[in-house]
């Protein structure tokens, strides 16, 4: 089933339901208020004739046998001696039940009886008379269910009314209250099939739906931000990778024309043939090395280690004694807090490696590297010449590299693998001067 269809049905049995209901209610409270009536004028009729039963027998009596249309008008009624006999009444004889019986005698109160007086049913109410006797009087329950019967009839129409109408309503307030989503739905389609991302949704109101819509707007922002990022990191990678293909390609045809033409080997010294392969050793190095970082860069959420309690200490240590192989000739010195956060421990490993190779590259021989870790931060300072004033903002961008970078090795990325890694874990990171000279990166993780 449809939204729509579902909503309409969920209206139509919302009010159907509350319609039986009080129809249910109303038939009930019509029947116990008719009920009430009868006995309550029974009671009346049967106090009254027993508070002078001569009199309504003389009355009787002077009535004669008269009966318009052959029909006892307003409820029957008899009065009995102390015996149980039969004195006098009107023309319809009522039975007399063993406990009527009783009254009569003085040996119960009144009671109330369902009795069959000729073809029709009758409610009797048997009374006791002050000095003996009794007096019964009765009155036809027919027309009163018919009417019941007629009230429930037009309250069975009444419900299929109600019903009809609360389907139709339901279909109404389902299309009016759909619409916006309908709209919202067709926008959506419609980006989905020019994947043009730009243009939002059209919004209007504060309620869900305004509220969902907002939502789609702000992921179609952050899809074509998304697609921005993964284009550019496309242009700039293809840009980084063509420099070291393009010297890699260079060297190799040189040495490959080298070796298919002999007699020109001559003007290839062999220092200079180890010169072009140490180049193209190193190339390729750093192209496996920019391969790497940029498969970092784009990795995807789903593919990423779990988050777990990471001992941000022991992650430390372990970055510092891979980096130490690399640079033998650096002192490496700790103050290390035990810190524990919520994080990806391959991550963050990879994180602090980056900045201390960016460390120890810019450090002089026999310098030294100084970690600290705090409840607050991660900081590495180095000792090497620092970074100018005006390349600070740029650090942690992919693919900047400083003018006095560029003829070192390196790729431009490590430093923008740490901010994108500590903006995943939720954290910062900076980098400043270390005074007297270097450069001290903090990172603040929570």
């Amino acid at each position: 089933m449809t939204l729509h269809a579902r909503l309409s049905l969920l209206v139509a049995g919302a009010v159907a339901a509350a319609v039986l209901v009080v129809s249910a209610g109303a038939f009930l409270s019509v029947r116990e208020i008719q009920k009430s009536k009868v006995s309550a004028e029974l009671m009346a009729d049967a106090r009254t004739i027993a508070a002078d039963p001569q009199q309504w027998l003389a009355a009787e009596a002077r009535r004669g046998d008269y009966r318009p249309g052959g029909r006892e008008l307003g409820p029957c009624w008899q009065i009995l001696d102390p015996t149980g006999a039969v004195v006098g009444g009107t023309a319809t004889p009522l039975p007399v039940t063993a406990v009527a019986v009783k009254i009569a005698s003085g040996g119960h109160k009144e009671v109330q009886e369902q009795v069959t007086v000729g073809p029709g049913d009758y409610l009797m109410l048997t009374v006791p008379i002050a000095g003996g006797g009794a007096v019964q009087v009765a009155v036809d329950q027919d027309p009163d269910r018919r009417v019941l019967m007629l009230f429930a009839l037009l309250l069975a129409v009444g419900c299929a009314a109600g019903i009809a109408g609360a389907a139709l309503l339901g279909r109404a307030v389902a299309r009016a209250g759909l619409a916006p989503v309908d709209r919202l739905t067709g926008a959506v389609e419609e980006v989905a099939v020019t994947m043009d991302l730009t243009r939002p949704v059209e919004v209007s109101g504060t309620d869900e739906i305004a509220r969902l819509g907002r939502s789609v707007n702000a992921m179609l922002a952050a899809i074509d931000a998304s697609r921005r990022a993964q284009r550019a990191l496309v242009e700039d990678a293809g840009h980084e990778l063509r420099t070291p293909l393009t010297s890699i390609r260079t060297n190799i045809e040189l040495l490959l024309a080298v070796e298919r033409r002999p007699e020109l080997a001559h003007r290839l010294p062999p220092e200079e043939r180890i010169r072009l392969l140490d180049d193209v050793d190193a190339q390729v190095r750093e192209l496996a090395t920019l391969t790497a970082e940029l498969v970092e860069l784009s990795r995807e959420e789903g593919s990423r280690e779990t988050v777990e309690q990471v001992d941000l200490a022991e992650v430390v240590t372990a970055a510092i004694n891979r980096v130490r192989i690399r640079a033998p000739g650096l002192t490496f010195a700790t103050e290390l807090a035990p810190v524990t956060i919520r994080g990806r421990p391959g991550e963050l490993e990879r994180m602090v490696v980056n900045v201390l190779d960016n460390a120890a590259k810019w450090s002089p021989p026999g310098g030294t590297v100084t970690t600290r870790l705090t409840a607050e931060a991660l900081t590495v300072a180095d000792t090497g010449p620092g970074i100018a004033e005006e390349d600070l903002p740029f650090v942690f961008d992919r693919f900047y590299r400083a003018p006095a970078a560029r003829a070192m090795p390196g790729s431009g990325l490590g430093l923008a693998i740490v901010a994108q890694t500590a903006a995943q874990h939720g954290g910062t990171v900076t980098a400043g001067p270390n005074h007297p000279h270097g450069t001290l990166v903090t990172i603040h993780l929570r």
